[in-house]
């Protein structure tokens, strides 16, 4: 193990995760190359009792509730026993092959938001269903539009995904009938994570968001488009979304992420005031989609339209309160050309342009026994590039009853 700048998983990213310990319990860990330092284990035999106390857990939550000073404080405390060459045996004594750890979901998720924030998404979204009207709604570029999720349903990456199953109409159906989903589909989104809990009535300025933004992972918003289709006129998305959503085993810091800043696609026109200010930024992400054995899309976060402070901004505005584990997510991940689109939705343009697949087969929704694996990279201060914790997921057939 080497505590190598400008790797995938090099020191300039030590992203979060929690792992099995041998006595059954779990612990807060990281990654280093190909390696896992078990963090309790490390700040035991460092004398280091708070970080013992915080990361001998089976969630990040107690970790994340400690705020952004304990982030920052935590992470210069790794950097530096990760550098000591006086410590290099407690780094050692903690640390596990990747090979060998069972990985859990990283956090007790509070509430789930997922949001609607790529333009090239919303149109294309929009030119397919309403062909003869604006593909963007009214209110698009005004305010950043979202929807309130399942939680409980967020499962992490490798976790089989079973079609679900509802009510469906096609246009030339006389009545909607029961079954499994036909047109499933993925969404390539980006996840934050929140801390810092504010009490109902209060609300979060673009410039207090970097207060209580505490990390990012990526996320596939699974969705079976013909159940969505039936349900959601003229509420917002149910039973098409909430089946399953999955999320990266490993939350890298937003204090990994600071090379990654970038400035935001032009806002026209000017959003209202409490969606302004310096806190809003941008992210240079490159994501990576691969269906099977063929990768179909790479779609850019840096084109993104609203800013994660902006979308934290708004999702507060109205006094709605934060909770230690919230997420949020960015909604599907498209940039300008075909080949960047998040969605088997776009990129089949609704079935009718199949993709094709590296063994001959060809896509418009997803069948089962397929395997979705998303990942990333962004750029570090040094000029190379770390890796995102990727996260797939193997569809199964709809179960019978």
């Amino acid at each position: 193990m080497n505590a190598v700048a400008n790797e995938p998983w090099g020191i300039d990213n030590l992203p979060y995760g929690v792992a099995d310990t041998p006595d059954g319990g779990a612990q807060v860990v990281t990654r280093l190359g190909d390696d896992v330092i078990e963090l309790a284990t490390l700040a035991k035999s460092d004398n280091q009792r708070k970080w013992a106390r915080t990361f001998g857990q089976s969630s990040l939550n107690p970790f994340i509730a400690q705020g952004h000073s304990s982030w920052k404080a935590a992470r210069e405390w790794l950097h530096a026993i990760l550098q000591d060459d006086a410590r290099k045996d407690l780094v050692a004594a903690a640390t596990k092959p990747l090979g060998d750890v069972d990985l859990h979901l990283p956090v007790d998720i509070a509430d789930y938001v997922d949001f609607y924030a790529s333009e090239q998404h919303a149109t294309n979204v929009g030119s397919i269903f309403r062909p003869d009207s604006d593909a963007l709604t009214p209110n698009w570029k005004h305010l950043p539009i979202g929807y309130h999720g399942r939680s409980g349903t967020v499962v992490v990456s490798g976790t089989d995904i079973v079609r679900p199953v509802g009510q469906r109409k096609g246009k030339d159906d006389p009545a909607p009938v029961f079954g499994p989903c036909v047109r499933l589909d993925i969404e390539a989104e980006v996840g934050f994570v929140v801390g810092g809990e504010t009490e109902v009535g209060t609300r979060v300025s673009v410039d207090e968001a970097g207060e209580h933004l505490f990390g990012v992972a990526l996320f596939n918003d699974w969705s079976a488009r013909d159940i969505q289709a039936w349900e959601y006129v003229p509420l917002g998305p149910f039973l098409g979304k909430s089946f399953a959503s999955s999320l990266s085993p490993w939350i890298t810091p937003m204090a990994a992420l600071e090379a990654a800043k970038a400035a935001l696609p032009t806002q026209d026109p000017k959003p209202l005031d409490y969606l302004q200010g310096e806190g809003a930024f941008g992210l240079d992400l490159e994501l990576e989609v691969r269906l099977n054995d063929t990768v179909i899309s790479r779609p850019p976060y840096k084109e993104m339209y609203w800013s994660p402070a902006q979308m934290l901004a708004h999702l507060t505005v109205n006094g709605a309160s934060l909770r230690d584990g919230d997420l949020f997510a960015s909604g599907t991940v498209s940039g300008d050309s075909p080949d960047q689109c998040g969605s088997l939705l776009e990129l089949a343009w609704s079935g009718t342009r199949p993709v094709k697949l590296s063994d001959g087969t060809t896509r418009s929704f997803l069948q089962d026994g397929d395997t979705v694996t998303i990942t990333a990279t962004a750029p570090t201060a040094g000029g190379g590039r770390l890796a995102l914790g990727e996260v797939t997921g193997r569809v199964t057939p709809a179960r019978e009853g």
